[in-house]
């Protein structure tokens, strides 16, 4: 045995001297009656140390070496450096022995940081396979190891995303497009971004987040505004900052399209299947298991698996584990996740039942038509006269009212079945009718589901009640009073993970590489989850690329506010996006997001460099065309002053500026146009495109207030660029509460910013922090020259 041990370390140093040259060695090892591998190394160190790991290996497990220089591998070291010319590959080769050790101890790291065994994992598991031969030398069991260790042959990847809904198909999309080899696995490729619940997309807060998604080069905004039934402009009574789009989608339509543009990206492979585990090791993540039996390896996992995680179904009493589509849920995963040592809680949710159309009588209710020329989602669509299939509007009223309060107790949220607390802001309807017993009625939207599809979707009546009450309680509505249902409304309860447990990259604190995006994180809506996966997506990829991580800050986009909100404050309640969440709302307007956001995407490379263009030629028209406004003057005259007593403002006494004039609540753009056609200054080109012209009118009329809340920033940003050290002590710290000291170490904000909006942080723990962060350089520095830090003056 010691003659073996020196020749084994002479071979070492050997295979080590010829790495270091540059040159391909390779060796035989273990017995040769068995089934061999052929690996492949590459000319670096990685591979020489490899064949002393595998030496060592099989030293070590088989107490037998056997290790002898064949001529295979010593051909190998020879033609190495003519290997460019002949491309001849140079081998070690390792009995199956070796292979099996080599994968038990050191289970799945190595495929993943040594890239030179990922090239010939498929060919090792494929030349590993149990024969009579083995079987009778090694027994079954050993045959059944083998077995289970050629589920190695299965792909590697760069970014292995879970669940094909919003979040998942955002951040597939872009990890994809941002070159890393992407794999989609969900349990149904046949219900990509899958409209569970209302088959729309936008409304305030939701529509600035599809806008910014766009900006950055999402795909939400694209496929919106291609699907879109109707299109529709709210809040145009009030300021810029809190309007937005809504569009009613055609639900079918969607995810056809979806998958197919799944489908064209290149860089990304769909596969349908249940994962039931994530692998981790030493504190990162390694691969998914899936119930099928696969192993699907990568260094990066996005996790956007919905409200499918341990989620149940209730209809009245009865209740029994479901997912939204009639889909199976997801219960060992969710389990593994436990396992793993994450926090778990539990929310509800609910939809409405669905209808035939033939069976609802439409002369009693009121139709909500689209609008035209009203804007789109995505900065790429141009010129499109959206279709204007209508909803109607109809309302409950109190035989509605009587008749679920009378059957209270058959609904499983007050019958104390669910536990999990419902969104606020989207109740059932029995919740309306116990919160808001003084309203006689609630209204009732009712939304087609898809172009191609008799069913209608009854936005406002989501319940958890029987079947046979939601028939009852249908019926006494007007329009409704023949109502067919094609599918029961339902409650649905499922596990969440509170997402104070992600850094603002939303990787997770606790395993490296392994991110969370979606409904899983708390929140509730399609444009939250899209957003998330969009910003899952881009941190996955740059991770792989060993690139700085991307994170918006609150002061520049929702997608900000958002995150921000959901790592540092956390949520009680499934969390959705308001502009009121926004405080910089008139800064982070929805028709501004592609000035705000698409140089940013076009550094990542999620924007093309024609689209970036484009974003180059509007901001010269703004600023050309503000310019203009400010330079072009009104003078007094009769003429003009009839025009601005026509719209109902004050006559000009002196020359006015045509910014100066646009200021006035009363005048908008396009009066302008009238103004400056009847004057005797001459006609002046007008800007065509709405959109420019709007951003330009906001910006004249609130430049004050965009003014303060830009300096407000700035005093922001000071606070935000103060960053805690990874290895950041809060123990150290003295002269903070102790709620604060929990706080801090629970969460472990990136910013001093971030730090002054966790609850239980004082204005006087801020102030210690902050005088922590100044002292750290100077610390350092004085420890340096010798000094003492404490008598150092502040």
């Amino acid at each position: 045995m010691p003659g073996h041990s020196l020749t084994l370390g002479a071979l070492g140093v050997f295979i080590l001297w010829l790495g270091w040259f540059g040159f391909n060695a390779g060796s035989t090892i273990g017995g040769t009656d068995l089934n061999i591998a052929v690996i492949f190394l590459n000319t670096n160190l990685a591979a020489a140390a490899s064949g002393i790991m595998a030496m060592v290996t099989t030293w070590y497990k088989y107490g037998k070496p056997d290790v002898s220089m064949t001529l295979n591998g010593a051909l190998a070291g020879l033609v190495s450096p003519f290997k460019p010319l002949f491309s001849i590959p140079c081998c070690a080769i390792i009995s199956s022995n070796a292979v099996v050790a080599i994968i038990r101890r050191y289970n799945y790291l190595l495929l993943i940081h040594l890239p030179w065994l990922q090239s010939c994992r498929q060919t090792v598991c494929r030349l590993v396979g149990p024969d009579k031969k083995m079987a009778r030398q090694y027994g079954d069991e050993g045959v059944l190891a083998l077995e289970q260790d050629k589920e190695l042959s299965l792909e590697q990847y760069e970014v292995i995303v879970i669940g094909a809904g919003h979040a998942g198909c955002e951040a597939a999309v872009s990890a994809s497009r941002l070159g890393c080899s992407t794999l989609l696995i969900t349990p149904s490729l046949d219900h990509p971004a899958l409209m569970a619940c209302n088959p729309s997309l936008g409304g305030p807060g939701k529509a600035h987040l599809i806008k910014e998604i766009d900006a950055l080069g999402g795909i939400m905004g694209i496929q919106g505004d291609k699907y879109a039934l109707q299109m529709r402009r709210l809040n145009t009574g009030k300021g810029p900052a809190v309007q937005a789009l809504r569009a009613q989608i055609d639900k079918d339509a969607y995810q056809r399209g979806m998958k197919l543009l799944l489908e064209g990206e290149h860089s990304l492979v769909l596969r349908e299947g249940t994962v039931e585990e994530i692998l981790v090791e030493e504190g990162r993540v390694c691969g998914v298991r899936t119930r099928q039996g696969s192993t699907y390896l990568s260094g990066t996992v996005i996790l956007a698996a919905g409200v499918y995680l341990h989620a149940e179904i209730f209809i009245g009493h009865n209740h029994f584990s479901g997912g939204p589509g009639n889909q199976s849920p997801s219960i060992r995963l969710a389990e593994n996740l436990v396992s793993l040592g994450f926090q778990v809680d539990r929310f509800k949710t609910g939809t409405p039942p669905r209808i035939y159309r033939r069976s609802i009588d439409f002369r009693c209710l009121a139709p909500v038509p689209g609008e035209q020329k009203v804007g789109t989602f995505s900065y790429t669509t141009r010129g499109t006269d959206f279709k204007d299939i209508p909803c109607f509007l109809t309302y409950t009223n109190e035989s509605t009212h009587r008749m679920i309060l009378e059957n209270i107790d058959s609904a499983p949220l007050y019958s104390g079945l669910i536990r999990g607390k419902g969104p606020r802001y989207c109740p059932s309807i029995e919740d309306k009718v116990i919160r808001f017993k003084d309203r006689p009625r609630h209204p009732i939207f009712i939304e087609p589901e898809s172009e191609d599809s008799e069913e209608m979707y009854l936005q406002g009546v989501s319940t958890g009640l029987p079947e046979k009450m939601q028939y009852a309680f249908l019926r006494t509505i007007p329009g409704l009073e023949e109502a067919v249902i094609t599918r029961p409304a339902y409650a649905i309860e499922y596990d969440f993970f509170p997402p104070t447990q992600l850094k603002d990259t939303l990787e997770t604190k606790k395993i490296r590489g392994l991110f969370f995006a979606g409904q899983l994180n708390g929140t509730t809506g399609y444009e939250e989850a899209a957003a998330q996966g969009l910003v899952a997506g881009i941190n996955a990829a740059l991770q792989c690329r060993g690139e700085p991580p991307f994170i918006l800050e609150r002061t520049e986009a929702y997608i900000g506010v958002l995150i921000d909100d959901l790592v540092t404050k956390g949520v009680s309640e499934p969390y959705r996006m308001f502009t009121s969440r926004c405080e910089y709302r008139l800064l982070l307007r929805h028709d501004n997001a592609d000035l705000r956001l698409t140089d940013k995407g076009y550094r990542l490379g999620l924007v093309g460099k024609e689209r970036f263009e484009l974003l180059q030629r509007k901001k010269r028209l703004l600023e050309e065309e503000r310019k203009r406004l400010e330079s072009h003057r009104l003078f007094p005259n009769v003429t003009v002053n009839a025009r601005l007593a026509e719209k109902d403002s004050a006559p000009l006494s002196k020359p006015h500026t045509l910014a100066e004039l646009l200021k006035r609540p009363e005048l908008n753009y396009s009066a302008l146009k009238d103004l400056v056609e009847e004057g005797k200054e001459g006609k002046m080109d007008f800007l065509a495109d709405q959109e420019v012209s709007s951003e330009v009118e906001t910006h004249i009329k609130y430049a004050g207030y965009i003014a303060k809340q830009e300096s407000t920033v700035k005093q922001v940003a000071r606070l935000e660029s103060k960053v805690f050290p990874e290895s950041f002590s809060y123990d150290q710290v003295k002269n903070i509460s102790s709620e604060a000291r929990q706080k801090l170490k629970e969460i472990r904000p990136r910013t001093l910013g971030q730090a002054s909006r966790i609850d239980g942080v004082t204005p006087a723990d801020l102030s210690v922090l902050a005088l922590h962060l100044e002292q750290g350089p100077r610390h350092k520095k004085s420890l340096q020259q010798g000094t003492d830090p404490e008598k150092t003056s502040l």
